[in-house]
């Protein structure tokens, strides 16, 4: 009556989720009554949406409906959080597995000296786009709040041990004209000049190693990498539009420019 096979009763009566109506104590056989029925379906839904078994047990235990429901509803939150996550990585295996004819262009750019109000710190790479985040939104609040005009796109400077020890120092900026005052984490900041390689990264950031592999082999091929941090310009994000193929992130790769032109100077 309820789809469940002998297997499954029997382990969610060793786990407490559902008891039988009574037992032989001389056969072990397990007899179910119909009014059973209804916390049979209720479980096996649930399980269908991989709840965990001491969830269930919680949500067949709650007071009321109202507890029912949030402790249902917070699941599915879960479920929403992990098929979002689920579909940005099959959105990124896709183009790994098919990647656009049109390859973004890598330019040679000397990139001057700026100052800037910054967040700076070393964090794990597991957590730095939590840190990442909290630190652009204090920026840029820190900026309006003092008046200051921003004299270029936010960017971030991050350390290669950031990715190749999964620890390392992080600085993320918000170049500005004028005088930045400390307050909180953010302190007035200078990013020094340095010879790159540059390429345009169209979308979300959570495929942008697509473009760091590009962005490397194109200097590891050339013989121009160099030792020294990482860069990113973020030219168009979430703060401008929700549509995340519109986002544009320029991620710059130290090299050594026999190109320079002439009378240029040197990166610092």
């Amino acid at each position: 009556m309820t789809h469940l096979s002998v297997k499954t009763l029997r382990h969610y009566h060793e786990v407490g989720l559902l008891a039988p109506a009574a037992v032989n104590p001389d056969t072990g056989y397990r007899y179910y009554s119909a009014e059973q029925i209804p916390a049979a379906q209720v479980i096996r839904r649930l399980r269908d949406l991989e709840m965990p078994v001491g969830e269930v047990k919680a949500v067949l235990d709650a007071g009321d409906a109202a507890d029912r429901n949030a402790l249902i509803a917070a699941h599915l939150d879960r479920l929403e959080a992990e098929l979002a996550q689920t579909r940005a990585a099959v959105d990124s295996l896709r183009n790994l597995l098919q990647p656009p004819p049109d390859a973004p262009a890598i330019e040679h750019r000397s990139v001057p000296a700026v100052r800037a109000a910054g967040v700076t710190a070393v964090a794990d790479h597991a957590d730095v786009l939590a840190w990442w985040q909290g630190a652009l939104g204090e920026l840029r609040a820190t900026v309006r709040a003092q008046g200051l005009r921003p004299a270029g796109p936010p960017g971030g400077v991050f350390a290669s041990e950031l990715f190749t020890r999964e620890h390392g120092q992080a600085t993320v900026f918000v170049p500005v004209e004028g005088v930045v005052w400390p307050v909180g984490r953010v302190t007035p900041v200078t990013i020094p000049a340095a010879e790159m390689a540059v390429i345009t990264h169209r979308g979300s950031l959570g495929d942008a190693d697509l473009s760091y592999a590009a962005l490397g082999s194109y200097a590891t091929r050339h013989e121009i990498s160099v030792d020294g941090p990482l860069r990113e310009y973020y030219l168009r994000g979430a703060d401008d539009t929700l549509d995340e193929a519109e986002w544009r992130t320029e991620i710059g790769w130290p090299i050594f420019r026999a190109d320079r032109p002439r009378g240029a100077r040197a990166s610092g």
